[in-house]
Protein backbone atom coordinates (compact mmCIF):
# COMPACT_ATOMS: atom_id res chain seq x y z
CA UNK A 1 0.00 0.00 0.00
CA UNK A 2 1.17 3.52 -0.82
CA UNK A 3 0.82 5.84 2.15
CA UNK A 4 0.48 9.60 2.23
CA UNK A 5 0.47 12.11 5.09
CA UNK A 6 -3.32 12.29 5.17
CA UNK A 7 -3.62 8.52 5.61
CA UNK A 8 -1.02 8.45 8.38
CA UNK A 9 -2.71 11.37 10.12
CA UNK A 10 -6.05 9.55 9.93
CA UNK A 11 -4.59 6.42 11.52
CA UNK A 12 -3.06 8.41 14.39
CA UNK A 13 -6.24 10.40 15.05
CA UNK A 14 -8.40 7.26 15.13
CA UNK A 15 -5.98 5.69 17.59
CA UNK A 16 -6.05 8.81 19.73
CA UNK A 17 -9.84 8.70 19.80
CA UNK A 18 -9.71 5.02 20.78
CA UNK A 19 -7.21 5.70 23.56
CA UNK A 20 -9.26 8.58 24.94
CA UNK A 21 -12.27 6.26 25.17
CA UNK A 22 -10.48 4.68 28.15
CA UNK A 23 -10.72 1.07 26.93
CA UNK A 24 -6.97 0.46 27.21
CA UNK A 25 -6.88 1.42 30.90
CA UNK A 26 -8.47 -1.82 32.08
CA UNK A 27 -5.85 -4.40 33.08
CA UNK A 28 -8.10 -7.36 32.30
CA UNK A 29 -8.69 -6.00 28.78
CA UNK A 30 -4.95 -5.53 28.22
CA UNK A 31 -4.27 -9.13 29.25
CA UNK A 32 -6.92 -10.34 26.80
CA UNK A 33 -5.17 -8.44 23.98
CA UNK A 34 -1.81 -9.91 24.97
CA UNK A 35 -3.27 -13.43 24.93
CA UNK A 36 -4.56 -12.77 21.44
CA UNK A 37 -1.06 -11.73 20.38
CA UNK A 38 0.70 -14.78 21.84
CA UNK A 39 -1.91 -17.12 20.38
CA UNK A 40 -1.77 -15.53 16.92
CA UNK A 41 2.04 -15.62 16.75
CA UNK A 42 1.99 -19.30 17.74
CA UNK A 43 -0.79 -20.08 15.28
CA UNK A 44 1.00 -18.35 12.40
CA UNK A 45 4.53 -19.47 13.30
CA UNK A 46 4.94 -21.37 10.01
CA UNK A 47 4.12 -18.27 7.93
CA UNK A 48 6.49 -16.19 10.04
CA UNK A 49 9.28 -18.76 9.63
CA UNK A 50 8.77 -18.77 5.86
CA UNK A 51 8.84 -14.97 5.75
CA UNK A 52 12.08 -14.86 7.76
CA UNK A 53 13.59 -17.42 5.38
CA UNK A 54 12.65 -15.39 2.31
CA UNK A 55 13.81 -12.06 3.73
CA UNK A 56 16.95 -13.13 5.63
CA UNK A 57 17.66 -16.75 4.73
CA UNK A 58 17.03 -17.79 8.34
CA UNK A 59 16.60 -21.47 9.15
CA UNK A 60 13.43 -22.57 10.95
CA UNK A 61 15.37 -23.20 14.17
CA UNK A 62 17.03 -19.77 14.18
CA UNK A 63 13.78 -18.06 13.14
CA UNK A 64 11.87 -19.60 16.02
CA UNK A 65 14.62 -19.27 18.63
CA UNK A 66 15.53 -15.66 17.86
CA UNK A 67 12.24 -14.13 16.74
CA UNK A 68 9.02 -16.10 17.04
CA UNK A 69 9.47 -18.04 20.26
CA UNK A 70 11.01 -15.03 21.97
CA UNK A 71 7.94 -12.91 21.16
CA UNK A 72 5.73 -15.55 22.77
CA UNK A 73 7.95 -15.68 25.86
CA UNK A 74 8.02 -11.90 26.12
CA UNK A 75 4.25 -11.65 25.76
CA UNK A 76 3.58 -14.40 28.31
CA UNK A 77 5.90 -12.73 30.82
CA UNK A 78 3.90 -9.53 30.45
CA UNK A 79 0.60 -11.38 30.85
CA UNK A 80 1.75 -13.06 34.05
CA UNK A 81 3.28 -9.97 35.63
CA UNK A 82 1.01 -7.19 34.40
CA UNK A 83 -1.45 -6.96 37.27
CA UNK A 84 1.41 -6.88 39.80
CA UNK A 85 3.39 -4.31 37.82
CA UNK A 86 0.37 -2.03 37.38
CA UNK A 87 -0.60 -2.06 41.06
CA UNK A 88 -0.39 1.50 42.46
CA UNK A 89 2.44 2.11 44.91
CA UNK A 90 1.53 3.48 48.35
CA UNK A 91 3.93 5.85 50.11
CA UNK A 92 3.90 7.62 53.48
CA UNK A 93 3.57 11.32 52.69
CA UNK A 94 5.74 12.53 55.58
CA UNK A 95 5.14 14.88 58.48
CA UNK A 96 5.23 18.02 56.32
CA UNK A 97 2.11 16.76 54.53
CA UNK A 98 0.20 15.80 57.70
CA UNK A 99 -2.66 14.97 57.99
CA UNK A 100 -2.53 13.77 54.35
CA UNK A 101 -0.44 10.74 55.18
CA UNK A 102 -0.90 8.59 52.05
CA UNK A 103 0.40 9.17 48.53
CA UNK A 104 -0.20 6.92 45.53
CA UNK A 105 2.01 6.45 42.44
CA UNK A 106 0.04 5.28 39.40
CA UNK A 107 1.65 3.90 36.22
CA UNK A 108 -0.21 5.68 33.41
CA UNK A 109 -0.02 4.87 29.70
CA UNK A 110 1.42 7.51 27.39
CA UNK A 111 -1.29 7.13 24.75
CA UNK A 112 -0.63 6.63 21.03
CA UNK A 113 2.78 5.02 20.49
CA UNK A 114 4.96 4.68 17.40
CA UNK A 115 7.20 1.60 17.07
CA UNK A 116 9.84 1.84 14.33
CA UNK A 117 11.38 -1.60 13.88
CA UNK A 118 14.52 -2.74 11.98
CA UNK A 119 15.15 -5.52 9.47
CA UNK A 120 17.46 -7.78 11.47
CA UNK A 121 14.86 -9.18 13.89
CA UNK A 122 11.70 -7.94 12.21
CA UNK A 123 9.25 -10.02 14.25
CA UNK A 124 10.81 -9.71 17.71
CA UNK A 125 11.57 -6.00 17.45
CA UNK A 126 8.05 -5.26 16.24
CA UNK A 127 5.73 -7.60 18.12
CA UNK A 128 7.98 -7.94 21.18
CA UNK A 129 7.94 -4.17 21.62
CA UNK A 130 4.19 -4.20 20.90
CA UNK A 131 3.68 -6.49 23.90
CA UNK A 132 5.27 -3.85 26.13
CA UNK A 133 3.17 -1.09 24.56
CA UNK A 134 -0.08 -3.03 25.05
CA UNK A 135 0.94 -3.99 28.59
CA UNK A 136 1.39 -0.30 29.34
CA UNK A 137 -2.09 0.50 28.02
CA UNK A 138 -1.14 2.23 24.78
CA UNK A 139 -2.30 1.99 21.20
CA UNK A 140 0.41 1.40 18.59
CA UNK A 141 1.41 2.16 15.03
CA UNK A 142 4.19 -0.22 13.95
CA UNK A 143 6.38 1.05 11.11
CA UNK A 144 8.23 -2.00 9.79
CA UNK A 145 11.40 -2.07 7.72
CA UNK A 146 11.08 -1.94 3.94
CA UNK A 147 14.00 -4.39 3.74
CA UNK A 148 11.89 -7.29 5.04
CA UNK A 149 8.65 -7.02 3.03
CA UNK A 150 7.56 -10.62 3.57
CA UNK A 151 7.74 -10.28 7.35
CA UNK A 152 5.87 -6.98 7.18
CA UNK A 153 3.08 -8.54 5.11
CA UNK A 154 2.61 -11.50 7.47
CA UNK A 155 2.67 -9.30 10.57
CA UNK A 156 0.17 -6.89 9.00
CA UNK A 157 -2.17 -9.83 8.29
CA UNK A 158 -1.80 -11.17 11.85
CA UNK A 159 -2.45 -7.80 13.47
CA UNK A 160 -5.44 -7.08 11.21
CA UNK A 161 -6.85 -10.48 12.17
CA UNK A 162 -6.77 -9.88 15.93
CA UNK A 163 -6.97 -6.09 16.45
CA UNK A 164 -8.95 -3.18 15.01
CA UNK A 165 -6.71 -0.59 13.26
CA UNK A 166 -7.68 2.06 15.78
CA UNK A 167 -5.87 -0.04 18.39
CA UNK A 168 -2.87 -1.48 16.49
CA UNK A 169 -1.82 -0.89 12.88
CA UNK A 170 1.17 -2.25 10.93
CA UNK A 171 2.48 -0.20 8.02
CA UNK A 172 5.36 -0.75 5.61
CA UNK A 173 7.25 1.56 3.29
CA UNK A 174 10.59 3.29 3.25
CA UNK A 175 12.16 6.28 4.97
CA UNK A 176 9.56 8.60 3.46
CA UNK A 177 6.77 6.76 5.29
CA UNK A 178 8.79 6.78 8.51
CA UNK A 179 9.13 10.56 8.19
CA UNK A 180 5.39 10.88 7.64
CA UNK A 181 4.90 9.04 10.92
CA UNK A 182 7.47 11.20 12.70
CA UNK A 183 5.70 14.33 11.47
CA UNK A 184 2.62 13.26 13.44
CA UNK A 185 2.12 13.88 17.13
CA UNK A 186 2.69 10.62 18.98
CA UNK A 187 2.79 10.25 22.76
CA UNK A 188 5.68 7.75 22.81
CA UNK A 189 8.22 6.64 20.21
CA UNK A 190 10.29 3.44 20.35
CA UNK A 191 12.99 3.23 17.67
CA UNK A 192 15.43 0.41 16.99
CA UNK A 193 18.24 0.99 14.49
CA UNK A 194 21.36 3.04 13.91
CA UNK A 195 22.67 6.03 15.91
CA UNK A 196 22.60 8.19 12.78
CA UNK A 197 18.88 7.66 12.19
CA UNK A 198 18.25 7.89 15.94
CA UNK A 199 19.49 11.49 15.87
CA UNK A 200 16.92 12.20 13.17
CA UNK A 201 14.18 10.52 15.24
CA UNK A 202 15.08 12.61 18.29
CA UNK A 203 15.06 15.79 16.22
CA UNK A 204 11.60 15.00 14.89
CA UNK A 205 10.33 14.00 18.33
CA UNK A 206 11.62 17.25 19.76
CA UNK A 207 8.99 19.18 17.84
CA UNK A 208 6.32 17.80 20.18
CA UNK A 209 8.62 16.94 23.12
CA UNK A 210 7.64 13.30 22.64
CA UNK A 211 9.44 10.86 24.98
CA UNK A 212 11.64 8.45 23.04
CA UNK A 213 13.23 5.07 23.72
CA UNK A 214 16.15 4.05 21.51
CA UNK A 215 17.75 0.66 21.01
CA UNK A 216 20.95 1.18 19.02
CA UNK A 217 23.99 -0.88 18.12
CA UNK A 218 26.59 1.67 19.15
CA UNK A 219 28.74 3.77 16.84
CA UNK A 220 31.97 1.85 17.43
CA UNK A 221 30.50 -1.60 18.03
CA UNK A 222 30.61 -4.16 20.83
CA UNK A 223 33.93 -5.47 22.12
CA UNK A 224 34.83 -8.97 23.24
CA UNK A 225 37.97 -9.35 25.37
CA UNK A 226 39.82 -12.69 25.53
CA UNK A 227 42.53 -12.70 28.17
CA UNK A 228 45.44 -15.15 28.27
CA UNK A 229 43.94 -17.12 31.16
CA UNK A 230 40.61 -17.68 29.37
CA UNK A 231 39.27 -21.09 28.38
CA UNK A 232 40.16 -20.53 24.74
CA UNK A 233 38.18 -23.42 23.27
CA UNK A 234 35.07 -22.36 25.12
CA UNK A 235 35.54 -18.74 24.05
CA UNK A 236 36.11 -19.72 20.41
CA UNK A 237 33.02 -21.94 20.37
CA UNK A 238 30.73 -19.24 21.77
CA UNK A 239 32.17 -16.41 19.67
CA UNK A 240 31.84 -18.46 16.47
CA UNK A 241 28.24 -19.38 17.27
CA UNK A 242 27.29 -15.78 17.89
CA UNK A 243 29.02 -14.37 14.82
CA UNK A 244 27.23 -16.92 12.64
CA UNK A 245 23.84 -15.99 14.09
CA UNK A 246 21.90 -13.91 11.54
CA UNK A 247 25.18 -13.49 9.67
CA UNK A 248 26.37 -10.93 12.22
CA UNK A 249 23.34 -8.66 11.73
CA UNK A 250 22.61 -8.29 15.45
CA UNK A 251 22.83 -5.11 17.48
CA UNK A 252 24.47 -6.93 20.43
CA UNK A 253 26.79 -9.05 18.29
CA UNK A 254 30.56 -9.02 18.69
CA UNK A 255 31.98 -6.32 16.46
CA UNK A 256 35.62 -7.02 17.23
CA UNK A 257 37.65 -9.32 19.45
CA UNK A 258 40.67 -8.21 21.46
CA UNK A 259 42.84 -11.24 22.29
CA UNK A 260 45.98 -11.46 24.41
CA UNK A 261 49.05 -11.79 22.17
CA UNK A 262 50.33 -14.61 24.38
CA UNK A 263 47.47 -16.88 23.21
CA UNK A 264 46.44 -15.23 19.94
CA UNK A 265 47.74 -17.96 17.61
CA UNK A 266 46.09 -20.74 19.59
CA UNK A 267 42.82 -18.82 19.85
CA UNK A 268 42.73 -18.13 16.10
CA UNK A 269 43.21 -21.79 15.25
CA UNK A 270 40.42 -22.78 17.63
CA UNK A 271 38.16 -20.07 16.23
CA UNK A 272 38.70 -21.28 12.67
CA UNK A 273 38.01 -24.85 13.75
CA UNK A 274 34.76 -23.77 15.36
CA UNK A 275 33.52 -21.87 12.30
CA UNK A 276 34.23 -24.91 10.16
CA UNK A 277 32.65 -27.33 12.63
CA UNK A 278 29.51 -25.29 13.13
CA UNK A 279 28.72 -24.13 9.60
CA UNK A 280 31.05 -25.93 7.17
CA UNK A 281 30.82 -24.23 3.77
CA UNK A 282 28.88 -21.11 4.70
CA UNK A 283 28.10 -20.20 1.09
CA UNK A 284 26.19 -23.44 0.48
CA UNK A 285 24.91 -24.35 3.94
CA UNK A 286 21.14 -23.59 4.00
CA UNK A 287 21.30 -22.92 7.75
CA UNK A 288 23.54 -19.88 7.24
CA UNK A 289 21.55 -16.63 6.83
CA UNK A 290 22.34 -14.12 4.12
CA UNK A 291 22.83 -10.37 4.33
CA UNK A 292 19.60 -8.47 3.99
CA UNK A 293 20.19 -7.09 0.50
CA UNK A 294 22.62 -5.96 -2.16
CA UNK A 295 23.63 -2.76 -0.39
CA UNK A 296 24.49 -4.69 2.80
CA UNK A 297 26.37 -7.33 0.80
CA UNK A 298 28.37 -4.76 -1.18
CA UNK A 299 29.29 -2.85 1.98
CA UNK A 300 30.56 -6.05 3.62
CA UNK A 301 32.43 -7.23 0.51
CA UNK A 302 34.05 -3.84 -0.08
CA UNK A 303 35.31 -3.62 3.49
CA UNK A 304 36.60 -7.19 3.39
CA UNK A 305 38.51 -6.37 0.19
CA UNK A 306 40.57 -3.80 2.11
CA UNK A 307 41.94 -6.54 4.37
CA UNK A 308 42.55 -9.49 2.05
CA UNK A 309 46.23 -9.56 3.01
CA UNK A 310 45.25 -10.14 6.64
CA UNK A 311 42.26 -12.42 6.15
CA UNK A 312 43.06 -15.64 8.01
CA UNK A 313 39.67 -17.27 7.54
CA UNK A 314 36.81 -16.80 5.05
CA UNK A 315 36.78 -13.70 2.91
CA UNK A 316 34.56 -14.93 0.06
CA UNK A 317 30.96 -14.16 -0.78
CA UNK A 318 28.24 -14.99 -3.30
CA UNK A 319 26.63 -11.87 -4.71
CA UNK A 320 23.72 -13.88 -6.12
CA UNK A 321 22.60 -15.11 -2.71
CA UNK A 322 24.02 -12.24 -0.58
CA UNK A 323 25.85 -14.77 1.59
CA UNK A 324 29.29 -13.80 2.87
CA UNK A 325 31.54 -16.16 4.78
CA UNK A 326 32.42 -15.54 8.42
CA UNK A 327 35.68 -13.68 7.93
CA UNK A 328 38.46 -13.37 10.50
CA UNK A 329 40.94 -10.51 9.98
CA UNK A 330 44.20 -10.53 11.94
CA UNK A 331 46.16 -8.64 13.14
CA UNK A 332 44.23 -5.37 13.33
CA UNK A 333 45.45 -2.27 15.17
CA UNK A 334 43.07 -0.69 17.62
CA UNK A 335 43.13 2.61 15.70
CA UNK A 336 42.15 1.15 12.30
CA UNK A 337 38.82 2.15 10.69
CA UNK A 338 37.36 -1.36 10.81
CA UNK A 339 37.28 -1.34 14.62
CA UNK A 340 35.96 2.20 14.85
CA UNK A 341 32.49 1.66 13.44
CA UNK A 342 29.66 -0.87 13.71
CA UNK A 343 30.09 -3.64 11.12
CA UNK A 344 26.70 -5.45 11.22
CA UNK A 345 28.01 -8.27 9.05
CA UNK A 346 30.12 -11.47 9.41
CA UNK A 347 33.49 -9.67 9.40
CA UNK A 348 35.42 -10.23 12.62
CA UNK A 349 38.58 -8.14 13.15
CA UNK A 350 40.90 -9.41 15.87
CA UNK A 351 43.05 -6.93 17.82
CA UNK A 352 46.08 -8.32 19.71
CA UNK A 353 47.16 -6.79 23.00
CA UNK A 354 49.64 -7.70 25.73
CA UNK A 355 47.74 -9.10 28.67
CA UNK A 356 49.72 -7.01 31.17
CA UNK A 357 48.29 -3.90 29.48
CA UNK A 358 44.66 -4.99 29.46
CA UNK A 359 43.63 -2.03 31.59
CA UNK A 360 45.09 0.35 28.98
CA UNK A 361 43.00 -1.47 26.39
CA UNK A 362 39.88 -0.94 28.49
CA UNK A 363 40.66 2.78 28.81
CA UNK A 364 40.83 3.05 25.03
CA UNK A 365 37.51 1.26 24.66
CA UNK A 366 35.97 3.49 27.33
CA UNK A 367 37.08 6.60 25.44
CA UNK A 368 34.94 5.61 22.44
CA UNK A 369 31.17 5.64 21.99
CA UNK A 370 29.40 3.26 24.34
CA UNK A 371 28.54 -0.16 22.95
CA UNK A 372 25.27 -1.99 23.46
CA UNK A 373 27.13 -5.04 24.75
CA UNK A 374 30.46 -6.03 26.29
CA UNK A 375 31.84 -9.57 26.61
CA UNK A 376 34.91 -10.74 28.53
CA UNK A 377 36.50 -14.19 28.73
CA UNK A 378 38.82 -14.76 31.67
CA UNK A 379 39.25 -16.86 34.79
CA UNK A 380 39.96 -13.68 36.76
CA UNK A 381 36.43 -13.05 38.04
CA UNK A 382 37.56 -10.16 40.24
CA UNK A 383 38.95 -8.28 37.25
CA UNK A 384 35.93 -9.16 35.11
CA UNK A 385 33.46 -7.88 37.69
CA UNK A 386 35.45 -4.68 38.09
CA UNK A 387 35.33 -4.12 34.33
CA UNK A 388 31.59 -4.74 34.20
CA UNK A 389 31.04 -2.26 37.03
CA UNK A 390 33.21 0.52 35.60
CA UNK A 391 32.74 0.48 31.79
CA UNK A 392 29.81 2.19 30.04
CA UNK A 393 27.76 -0.20 27.90
CA UNK A 394 24.25 -1.61 27.63
CA UNK A 395 24.63 -5.14 28.98
CA UNK A 396 26.97 -8.07 28.66
CA UNK A 397 28.40 -11.37 29.83
CA UNK A 398 31.40 -12.84 31.61
CA UNK A 399 32.58 -16.03 29.85
CA UNK A 400 29.41 -16.10 27.75
CA UNK A 401 27.77 -14.28 24.85
CA UNK A 402 24.32 -12.80 24.17
CA UNK A 403 22.21 -14.85 26.61
CA UNK A 404 21.95 -11.98 29.08
CA UNK A 405 19.00 -10.76 26.99
CA UNK A 406 17.14 -14.03 27.74
CA UNK A 407 17.08 -13.47 31.51
CA UNK A 408 13.62 -12.68 32.87
CA UNK A 409 13.05 -9.62 35.02
CA UNK A 410 16.13 -7.66 33.91
CA UNK A 411 16.32 -4.67 31.55
CA UNK A 412 17.69 -4.58 28.02
CA UNK A 413 19.04 -1.15 27.23
CA UNK A 414 21.86 0.99 25.96
CA UNK A 415 23.51 4.28 26.83
CA UNK A 416 24.62 7.16 24.65
CA UNK A 417 25.19 5.94 21.09
CA UNK A 418 23.80 2.52 22.04
CA UNK A 419 20.46 3.94 23.11
CA UNK A 420 18.30 5.20 25.94
CA UNK A 421 15.47 3.72 27.93
CA UNK A 422 15.00 0.00 28.64
CA UNK A 423 12.54 -2.79 28.04
CA UNK A 424 11.79 -6.53 28.36
CA UNK A 425 9.21 -7.71 30.89
CA UNK A 426 8.59 -5.28 33.72
CA UNK A 427 11.06 -2.82 32.23
CA UNK A 428 9.05 -2.70 29.02
CA UNK A 429 5.92 -1.95 31.02
CA UNK A 430 7.79 0.87 32.75
CA UNK A 431 9.10 2.19 29.44
CA UNK A 432 5.58 2.54 28.03
CA UNK A 433 4.09 4.13 31.16
CA UNK A 434 4.85 7.24 33.16
CA UNK A 435 4.55 7.50 36.95
CA UNK A 436 1.92 9.87 38.28
CA UNK A 437 2.12 10.87 41.95
CA UNK A 438 -1.19 11.59 43.69
CA UNK A 439 -1.44 12.70 47.33
CA UNK A 440 -4.67 11.71 49.07
CA UNK A 441 -5.68 14.80 51.03
CA UNK A 442 -7.50 15.10 54.33
CA UNK A 443 -9.89 17.81 55.51
CA UNK A 444 -9.44 17.01 59.18
CA UNK A 445 -6.69 18.11 61.59
CA UNK A 446 -5.09 20.39 59.01
CA UNK A 447 -2.09 22.30 60.31
CA UNK A 448 -1.94 25.83 58.80
CA UNK A 449 1.88 25.83 58.69
CA UNK A 450 2.00 26.55 54.94
CA UNK A 451 -0.45 29.44 55.14
CA UNK A 452 0.18 33.13 55.79
CA UNK A 453 1.04 34.78 58.04
CA UNK A 454 4.48 33.17 58.53
CA UNK A 455 5.14 33.68 62.23
CA UNK A 456 8.39 32.83 63.95
CA UNK A 457 6.65 29.97 65.71
CA UNK A 458 5.53 28.49 62.38
CA UNK A 459 9.01 28.83 60.89
CA UNK A 460 10.56 27.11 63.89
CA UNK A 461 8.08 24.23 63.63
CA UNK A 462 8.68 23.84 59.86
CA UNK A 463 12.45 23.69 60.39
CA UNK A 464 11.97 21.09 63.11
CA UNK A 465 9.84 18.90 60.83
CA UNK A 466 12.33 19.21 57.94
CA UNK A 467 15.21 18.13 60.18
Amino acid sequence: MDYNQEMIHGIVEKQREFFLSGRTLDIKWRKEQLRKLASAVSRHSRELEDALCRDLGRSSAEAYFCDIGTVILETNETIHGLRRWARPETHFSGLLCFPSIFTKVYRMPYGVSLIISPFNFPILLSLGVLAAAIGGGNTAVIKCSSKTPNCTRVMADIIAEIYPPEFVTVIGGGHDVADMCLDERFDKIFYTGSPKVASHVLEKAGRYLTPVALELGGETGNWCIVRKDADLRDAARKIAFFKLCNSGQICININQVAVAREVADEFLELLKEEFTRQIGDALTNPEYPHLVGKAAYDKCANEAALYTDRTVYGGKGDETTFRFEPTVIYPVRIDEPIVNHELFCPLLPVVPFYDAYVDELMKTIASREHGLALYVFTKNRKWAKKVMQTQQYGGGCINEVCVHIMVKGVPFNGTGHSGMGAYHGKWGFREFTHPSTVLVGSNHFNLPLREHPYTEGKLKMIKTFEK
